[in-house]
Protein backbone atom coordinates (compact mmCIF):
# COMPACT_ATOMS: atom_id res chain seq x y z
CA UNK A 1 0.00 0.00 0.00
CA UNK A 2 2.86 2.36 0.80
CA UNK A 3 4.33 1.89 -2.68
CA UNK A 4 0.91 2.49 -4.20
CA UNK A 5 0.44 5.70 -2.23
CA UNK A 6 3.83 7.11 -3.17
CA UNK A 7 4.08 6.17 -6.80
CA UNK A 8 0.47 5.58 -7.87
CA UNK A 9 1.49 2.17 -9.22
CA UNK A 10 1.13 -1.15 -7.41
CA UNK A 11 2.74 -3.48 -9.98
CA UNK A 12 6.38 -4.46 -10.42
CA UNK A 13 8.64 -1.45 -9.95
CA UNK A 14 10.69 -1.61 -13.17
CA UNK A 15 11.13 2.03 -14.09
CA UNK A 16 12.75 5.06 -12.53
CA UNK A 17 10.30 6.95 -10.29
CA UNK A 18 9.10 10.13 -12.01
CA UNK A 19 9.78 12.23 -8.93
CA UNK A 20 11.44 12.01 -5.54
CA UNK A 21 14.22 9.64 -4.49
CA UNK A 22 14.81 6.14 -5.72
CA UNK A 23 12.40 3.74 -4.02
CA UNK A 24 12.29 -0.03 -3.79
CA UNK A 25 9.14 -1.68 -2.49
CA UNK A 26 7.81 1.67 -1.30
CA UNK A 27 10.86 2.57 0.82
CA UNK A 28 13.33 5.34 0.22
CA UNK A 29 16.87 4.17 -0.28
CA UNK A 30 17.93 6.09 2.80
CA UNK A 31 15.53 3.91 4.83
CA UNK A 32 17.08 0.69 3.51
CA UNK A 33 20.75 1.66 3.66
CA UNK A 34 20.87 3.42 0.30
CA UNK A 35 22.41 6.63 1.62
CA UNK A 36 26.10 7.40 1.97
CA UNK A 37 27.77 4.04 2.43
CA UNK A 38 29.76 3.43 5.60
CA UNK A 39 33.32 2.28 6.22
CA UNK A 40 32.53 -1.45 6.10
CA UNK A 41 30.72 -1.13 2.79
CA UNK A 42 33.52 1.08 1.50
CA UNK A 43 36.08 -1.62 2.32
CA UNK A 44 33.87 -4.11 0.51
CA UNK A 45 33.89 -1.91 -2.59
CA UNK A 46 37.68 -1.57 -2.42
CA UNK A 47 38.13 -5.33 -2.13
CA UNK A 48 35.70 -5.82 -5.01
CA UNK A 49 37.65 -3.33 -7.12
CA UNK A 50 40.74 -5.55 -6.84
CA UNK A 51 39.00 -8.90 -7.24
CA UNK A 52 36.77 -7.86 -10.14
CA UNK A 53 39.66 -6.14 -11.93
CA UNK A 54 41.60 -9.41 -11.67
CA UNK A 55 38.65 -11.34 -13.09
CA UNK A 56 38.20 -8.79 -15.88
CA UNK A 57 41.91 -8.91 -16.65
CA UNK A 58 41.57 -12.65 -17.08
CA UNK A 59 38.16 -13.07 -18.74
CA UNK A 60 37.44 -9.58 -20.07
CA UNK A 61 33.90 -9.15 -18.73
CA UNK A 62 32.86 -11.25 -15.69
CA UNK A 63 34.50 -8.84 -13.27
CA UNK A 64 32.50 -5.86 -14.48
CA UNK A 65 29.30 -7.87 -14.14
CA UNK A 66 30.12 -8.74 -10.53
CA UNK A 67 31.11 -5.19 -9.66
CA UNK A 68 27.95 -3.68 -11.13
CA UNK A 69 25.79 -6.04 -9.08
CA UNK A 70 27.58 -5.14 -5.86
CA UNK A 71 27.41 -1.39 -6.48
CA UNK A 72 23.71 -1.57 -7.40
CA UNK A 73 23.11 -3.34 -4.09
CA UNK A 74 24.92 -0.62 -2.11
CA UNK A 75 24.05 2.57 -4.02
CA UNK A 76 21.20 4.21 -5.92
CA UNK A 77 21.25 3.10 -9.55
CA UNK A 78 22.59 6.35 -11.00
CA UNK A 79 25.38 6.47 -8.40
CA UNK A 80 26.19 2.81 -9.08
CA UNK A 81 26.46 3.53 -12.81
CA UNK A 82 28.91 6.39 -12.24
CA UNK A 83 31.05 4.52 -9.68
CA UNK A 84 31.10 1.45 -11.92
CA UNK A 85 32.09 3.63 -14.85
CA UNK A 86 34.93 5.23 -12.89
CA UNK A 87 36.36 1.96 -11.58
CA UNK A 88 35.96 0.08 -14.86
CA UNK A 89 37.43 3.00 -16.80
CA UNK A 90 40.59 2.63 -14.72
CA UNK A 91 40.65 -1.18 -15.00
CA UNK A 92 39.99 -1.22 -18.75
CA UNK A 93 42.27 1.71 -19.43
CA UNK A 94 45.16 0.11 -17.59
CA UNK A 95 44.48 -3.23 -19.28
CA UNK A 96 44.58 -1.48 -22.65
CA UNK A 97 47.91 0.10 -21.70
CA UNK A 98 49.37 -3.23 -20.58
CA UNK A 99 48.34 -4.95 -23.82
CA UNK A 100 48.63 -1.92 -26.11
CA UNK A 101 50.78 -3.79 -28.60
CA UNK A 102 47.86 -6.17 -29.23
CA UNK A 103 45.15 -3.51 -29.76
CA UNK A 104 43.44 -3.32 -33.16
CA UNK A 105 43.00 0.45 -33.40
CA UNK A 106 40.80 0.26 -36.51
CA UNK A 107 38.22 -1.67 -34.50
CA UNK A 108 38.50 0.84 -31.65
CA UNK A 109 37.95 3.79 -33.99
CA UNK A 110 34.83 2.32 -35.56
CA UNK A 111 33.50 1.34 -32.13
CA UNK A 112 33.98 4.91 -30.86
CA UNK A 113 31.66 6.25 -33.56
CA UNK A 114 28.81 3.94 -32.55
CA UNK A 115 29.50 4.55 -28.87
CA UNK A 116 29.11 8.32 -29.28
CA UNK A 117 25.76 7.87 -31.06
CA UNK A 118 24.45 5.58 -28.30
CA UNK A 119 25.56 7.93 -25.52
CA UNK A 120 23.90 10.94 -27.15
CA UNK A 121 20.65 9.00 -27.63
CA UNK A 122 20.41 7.73 -24.02
CA UNK A 123 21.33 11.18 -22.68
CA UNK A 124 18.45 12.74 -24.63
CA UNK A 125 16.01 10.09 -23.40
CA UNK A 126 17.13 10.65 -19.76
CA UNK A 127 16.44 6.98 -19.00
CA UNK A 128 17.57 5.41 -15.73
CA UNK A 129 16.46 1.84 -14.90
CA UNK A 130 15.10 0.99 -11.48
CA UNK A 131 17.05 -1.47 -9.34
CA UNK A 132 14.78 -4.48 -10.11
CA UNK A 133 14.95 -3.79 -13.84
CA UNK A 134 18.72 -3.37 -13.66
CA UNK A 135 19.18 -6.78 -12.04
CA UNK A 136 16.82 -8.42 -14.53
CA UNK A 137 18.71 -6.90 -17.45
CA UNK A 138 22.08 -7.91 -15.98
CA UNK A 139 20.72 -11.41 -15.50
CA UNK A 140 19.64 -11.68 -19.13
CA UNK A 141 22.86 -10.32 -20.64
CA UNK A 142 24.92 -13.53 -20.05
CA UNK A 143 22.41 -15.52 -22.13
CA UNK A 144 24.03 -13.88 -25.16
CA UNK A 145 27.13 -16.03 -24.62
CA UNK A 146 25.09 -19.16 -25.49
CA UNK A 147 23.90 -17.98 -28.90
CA UNK A 148 25.22 -20.36 -31.59
CA UNK A 149 27.94 -18.72 -33.66
CA UNK A 150 26.16 -19.68 -36.88
CA UNK A 151 23.09 -17.62 -35.91
CA UNK A 152 24.80 -14.25 -35.96
CA UNK A 153 27.61 -13.48 -38.40
CA UNK A 154 29.24 -10.38 -36.98
CA UNK A 155 32.89 -9.42 -37.10
CA UNK A 156 34.20 -6.37 -35.23
CA UNK A 157 37.04 -6.12 -37.74
CA UNK A 158 34.58 -5.03 -40.43
CA UNK A 159 34.00 -1.24 -40.28
CA UNK A 160 30.19 -1.37 -40.35
CA UNK A 161 30.08 -4.11 -37.74
CA UNK A 162 32.51 -2.18 -35.56
CA UNK A 163 30.19 0.83 -35.54
CA UNK A 164 27.20 -1.40 -34.77
CA UNK A 165 29.20 -2.95 -31.93
CA UNK A 166 29.80 0.48 -30.41
CA UNK A 167 26.15 1.45 -30.80
CA UNK A 168 24.73 -1.75 -29.32
CA UNK A 169 27.33 -2.41 -26.62
CA UNK A 170 27.36 1.17 -25.30
CA UNK A 171 23.56 1.31 -25.46
CA UNK A 172 23.35 -1.88 -23.37
CA UNK A 173 26.03 -0.56 -21.02
CA UNK A 174 23.92 2.53 -20.38
CA UNK A 175 20.77 0.53 -19.62
CA UNK A 176 21.98 -2.76 -18.09
CA UNK A 177 25.28 -1.48 -16.71
CA UNK A 178 27.34 -4.13 -18.54
CA UNK A 179 27.77 -5.28 -22.12
CA UNK A 180 30.63 -7.78 -22.21
CA UNK A 181 28.64 -10.78 -23.51
CA UNK A 182 27.09 -8.67 -26.28
CA UNK A 183 30.47 -7.28 -27.27
CA UNK A 184 31.84 -10.81 -27.45
CA UNK A 185 29.42 -11.62 -30.28
CA UNK A 186 31.35 -9.20 -32.45
CA UNK A 187 34.67 -10.88 -31.66
CA UNK A 188 33.93 -14.62 -31.90
CA UNK A 189 34.36 -14.62 -35.69
CA UNK A 190 37.54 -12.58 -35.78
CA UNK A 191 40.94 -14.16 -36.26
CA UNK A 192 42.13 -12.63 -32.99
CA UNK A 193 43.71 -14.65 -30.20
CA UNK A 194 42.87 -14.15 -26.54
CA UNK A 195 45.44 -11.38 -26.01
CA UNK A 196 44.21 -9.36 -28.99
CA UNK A 197 40.59 -9.82 -27.94
CA UNK A 198 41.28 -8.73 -24.35
CA UNK A 199 43.33 -5.71 -25.45
CA UNK A 200 40.91 -4.48 -28.12
CA UNK A 201 37.85 -4.98 -25.93
CA UNK A 202 39.54 -3.09 -23.10
CA UNK A 203 40.23 -0.14 -25.40
CA UNK A 204 36.65 -0.08 -26.68
CA UNK A 205 35.25 -0.22 -23.15
CA UNK A 206 37.13 2.95 -22.26
CA UNK A 207 34.61 4.74 -24.49
CA UNK A 208 31.63 2.85 -23.03
CA UNK A 209 32.53 3.64 -19.42
CA UNK A 210 33.37 7.25 -20.21
CA UNK A 211 29.89 7.55 -21.74
CA UNK A 212 28.40 6.08 -18.56
CA UNK A 213 30.13 8.70 -16.41
CA UNK A 214 29.06 11.57 -18.67
CA UNK A 215 25.45 10.43 -19.09
CA UNK A 216 24.69 9.59 -15.44
CA UNK A 217 26.96 12.09 -13.71
CA UNK A 218 24.27 14.73 -13.99
CA UNK A 219 21.86 12.67 -11.90
CA UNK A 220 24.30 12.79 -9.01
CA UNK A 221 24.49 16.57 -9.21
CA UNK A 222 20.79 17.33 -9.47
CA UNK A 223 18.80 14.34 -8.19
CA UNK A 224 17.80 13.94 -4.57
CA UNK A 225 20.21 11.80 -2.59
CA UNK A 226 23.11 13.00 -4.74
CA UNK A 227 25.50 12.77 -1.80
CA UNK A 228 25.25 8.99 -1.74
CA UNK A 229 28.26 8.59 -4.06
CA UNK A 230 31.40 8.23 -1.90
CA UNK A 231 33.93 9.88 -4.20
CA UNK A 232 36.72 9.25 -1.71
CA UNK A 233 36.62 5.60 -2.76
CA UNK A 234 37.85 6.38 -6.26
CA UNK A 235 41.47 7.39 -5.51
CA UNK A 236 41.78 4.43 -3.15
CA UNK A 237 40.27 2.00 -5.65
CA UNK A 238 42.42 3.10 -8.61
CA UNK A 239 45.67 1.37 -7.51
CA UNK A 240 43.70 -1.72 -6.50
CA UNK A 241 42.08 -1.87 -9.95
CA UNK A 242 45.48 -1.50 -11.59
CA UNK A 243 46.99 -4.23 -9.39
CA UNK A 244 44.09 -6.58 -10.10
CA UNK A 245 44.37 -5.93 -13.83
CA UNK A 246 48.08 -6.78 -13.77
CA UNK A 247 47.43 -9.99 -11.84
CA UNK A 248 44.69 -11.02 -14.25
CA UNK A 249 47.00 -10.38 -17.18
CA UNK A 250 49.63 -12.69 -15.71
CA UNK A 251 47.09 -15.46 -15.21
CA UNK A 252 45.85 -14.94 -18.78
CA UNK A 253 49.33 -15.83 -20.07
CA UNK A 254 49.03 -19.26 -18.47
CA UNK A 255 45.72 -20.46 -19.87
CA UNK A 256 44.75 -21.68 -23.34
CA UNK A 257 42.28 -20.04 -25.73
CA UNK A 258 39.93 -22.99 -25.24
CA UNK A 259 39.92 -22.71 -21.44
CA UNK A 260 39.51 -18.95 -21.71
CA UNK A 261 36.29 -19.21 -23.74
CA UNK A 262 34.80 -22.10 -21.74
CA UNK A 263 35.34 -20.57 -18.29
CA UNK A 264 34.12 -17.15 -19.41
CA UNK A 265 30.78 -18.58 -20.50
CA UNK A 266 30.24 -20.63 -17.33
CA UNK A 267 31.17 -17.84 -14.91
CA UNK A 268 28.99 -15.12 -16.47
CA UNK A 269 26.07 -17.56 -16.76
CA UNK A 270 26.24 -18.36 -13.05
CA UNK A 271 26.33 -14.66 -12.17
CA UNK A 272 23.39 -14.02 -14.51
CA UNK A 273 21.22 -16.63 -12.81
CA UNK A 274 21.84 -15.02 -9.42
CA UNK A 275 20.91 -11.59 -10.80
CA UNK A 276 17.70 -12.89 -12.39
CA UNK A 277 16.62 -14.31 -9.04
CA UNK A 278 17.44 -11.04 -7.25
CA UNK A 279 15.68 -8.93 -9.89
CA UNK A 280 12.54 -11.08 -9.65
CA UNK A 281 12.62 -10.88 -5.86
CA UNK A 282 12.87 -7.09 -5.89
CA UNK A 283 10.18 -6.64 -8.54
CA UNK A 284 7.61 -9.15 -7.42
CA UNK A 285 8.69 -10.28 -3.97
Amino acid sequence: MEQEERSGYSGPLLFWPPSGGERIGGKDLAERGGGMIGAAAGLLVLAAAFVTATISGLFGMAGGLLLMGLLAWLLPVSAAFVMHGLLQLVANGWRAILHRSHIDWRVVGHYAIGSAIAAATVAMLTFVPSRPLLYLLMGLVPALTWLPRDWIRLDAARPTHGIIAGLCATGLNLTAGVSGPLLDIFFVRTAMGRHRIIATKAATQVFAHTAKILVFGGYLLFASGAGTLPLWLVPLAIPLSIAGTMLGGRILDRISDRSFLAWTRLIVTGIGIVYLIEGARLAWG
